[in-house]
This record gives structure tokens, C-alpha cells and sequence, in this order.
């Protein structure tokens, strides 16, 4: 019997409480601690932290490539100082050599820490650094918040699940077993995504799935995969780390005292949006950690 596939769940800020700590993805990691393989074995073994320290070098992810780990999902919930130099060398190292990474922000400069990851942060675009280059992007789509600047696009109240549009061939982070792999529909909304697309210069990164904005009606890139290559393992650039909280899940688990919009209720009142939001979060795990799609509904 294979031992489970060990997936890294890790913030870029130490704990705090009113914030976006670890502790607020707990939903996620139950889930993914929870999933069986046919014979009732665990597919994964999950481990999800905080910064040991807002100051100096973090143990965990500063030799994150001298560890065991099958992935990485990063949460980059810091203003723009939340991964150190020899951090971000280390997780480069940690794809080359094939390790899978999910790399998650927010809006505006949130998260902008993730910029020097080895291709994985030239997906990523913020306010001030690593520029959209399809500047005709850059206006204010959520107006709600204006002290929030682009990018941060609006796909729905915290809570409300937005619909979402497969790209290209069907990419299995996609796949729906309970739809004999169709592309999956669902996905949780946001007030104000942040901005991702395939870097140019790499060949094995691709859009694979895209929101719609509730105040334009433009069309705006929710995730970019990497293939697996000789260059490093698979990985997923993500435009909110919003996708995967708790908040955003189930409204009534709370958020930080800043987050001021009122939550939706879509996502509880569609069971089956709910399931699609899981089996989102299920795939993404298999296909980071090297791992086949489930084949169960999840």
C-alpha cells in the first residue's frame, strides 16, 4: 500500500488571529485529510501551518526542497513581504526537482511576495509589481471597495458561488466524475479576485479556467497550469486565495474584522455547487501531488 502523498497547506504570516491564518482554511485541509482511496486508505497526508516568525527565515519552507512533501499550496495572504529571498529559492528548487505547487493570492498588491517563484510568480499580476501586460485590464471592477484598486475583479459576494467557464481542452483539475468528466461549473465567489495569466515565454503554462465579472460582465483568468515538464513539477497559479476559506465555504465560520461586504448564501443553498467546490479542491490536490483524478464524486 502507497503512502499518502504529503500536501504542505502554508500561510505567509505568522499566526495571527485576525487575519487570514491557517486556521481559516480548516475546512479545506479536513477535506482533503478525509479523502480514501479504493481500498479506504488516506490519499493524503496534510499539513497545514502558519510563518514560524514574521522575522528571519521560516524552517519549513527555507529547505523546502530537502523535504518529503508531494506539494505545496501557498497561501499569500501578506501585504508584499511574506516570503524571503532564500524562501522563494528554496520552493523554486522544490518544483525543479518535481515538486507540485498551488500558488494563491488576492487583490491589488496581496500576496505580491510570490513574484520571484521560479514561472509560478510570473502568473501572477499585482498593482505595483509584475504588471498585467494587457494594460487595457487595469480599471477598478469592484466598486464596492473603492480603497481597493485593480486588479480585483468582482465575481460575487463572499459565500455566493460564481459560475465558471472551462478553456482549451478540459484540463483534469476540471474533470467532474459525477459528470463523466465534464468540465466542473462552480467555483466560490469573490468581491475582488486578483489577476493571473500564462507567462508568454513558457510553454507549458495555459488558462484553464475563467470567472465573469458581476460589475462589467469582462471576462477575467481564474487559474493557469503548469504541465509537468523537465522544468519542475505541476502547478497552479490561483487568483484569490478566497477559492479555498473557510469564510468562503460557509460565511458563518466568520473572517478577520477588515472584511467589510456582506456574505452571500449561494453556496448554501446549492448542495450541488457546494460538491463542485469540493471536488475542485480534491482534484487540484491529486494533480499537485503527482497523484490519478479521483474517479468517486467527491
Amino acid at each position: 500500500m502507497a503512502a499518502p502523498a504529503r500536501i504542505l497547506l502554508q500561510t505567509t504570516i505568522p499566526s495571527v488571529d485576525d487575519d487570514w491564518s491557517i486556521a481559516r482554511f480548516s475546512r479545506l485541509a479536513t477535506l482533503l485529510a478525509d479523502v480514501r482511496d479504493s481500498e479506504g486508505a488516506p490519499l493524503f497526508e496534510v499539513v497545514a501551518r502558519d510563518r514560524a516568525t514574521a522575522d528571519g527565515a521560516d524552517p519549513v519552507l527555507a529547505r523546502l526542497d530537502e523535504s518529503d512533501f508531494a506539494a505545496l499550496w501557498l497561501f499569500a495572504v501578506d501585504t508584499g513581504d511574506g516570503l524571503t529571498a532564500d524562501e522563494c529559492a528554496a520552493i523554486s528548487r522544490f518544483r525543479r526537482r518535481g515538486g507540485g505547487l498551488m500558488v494563491t493570492r488576492d487583490h491589488m498588491d496581496l500576496g505580491s511576495s510570490v513574484c520571484t517563484l521560479g514561472g509560478v510568480g510570473a502568473a501572477h499580476f499585482f498593482h505595483s509589481r509584475n504588471l498585467d501586460p494587457d494594460e487595457t485590464r487595469h480599471a477598478n471592477d469592484d466598486t464596492e471597495t473603492p480603497d481597493i484598486q485593480w486588479p480585483n475583479y468582482h465575481s460575487g459576494a463572499n459565500g455566493d458561488a460564481q459560475e465558471v467557464a472551462s478553456v482549451g481542452p478540459v484540463h483534469p483539475v476540471l474533470r467532474d466524475p459525477a459528470a463523466a468528466g465534464a468540465p466542473l461549473r462552480y467555483l466560490p465567489a469573490h468581491p475582488h479576485e486578483g489577476a493571473v495569466g500564462a507567462p508568454a515565454d513558457d510553454p507549458s503554462a495555459r488558462v484553464i479556467v475563467t470567472g465573469r465579472s458581476q460589475t462589467t460582465g469582462s471576462t477575467f483568468n481564474i487559474a493557469v497550469a503548469f504541465e509537468p515538464s523537465a522544468d519542475g513539477g505541476p502547478a497552479i497559479a490561483e487568483s484569490t486565495f478566497h477559492h479555498f476559506a473557510d469564510y468562503n465555504w460557509e460565511p458563518a465560520d466568520g473572517a478577520p474584522s477588515f472584511v467589510s461586504e456582506p456574505p452571500g448564501h449561494g453556496l448554501a443553498a446549492s448542495p450541488e455547487a457546494r460538491r463542485q467546490v469540493r471536488q475542485y479542491a480534491v482534484n487540484v490536490a491529486c494533480w499537485t501531488a503527482g497523484l490519478p483524478p479521483t474517479t468517486a464524486p467527491i
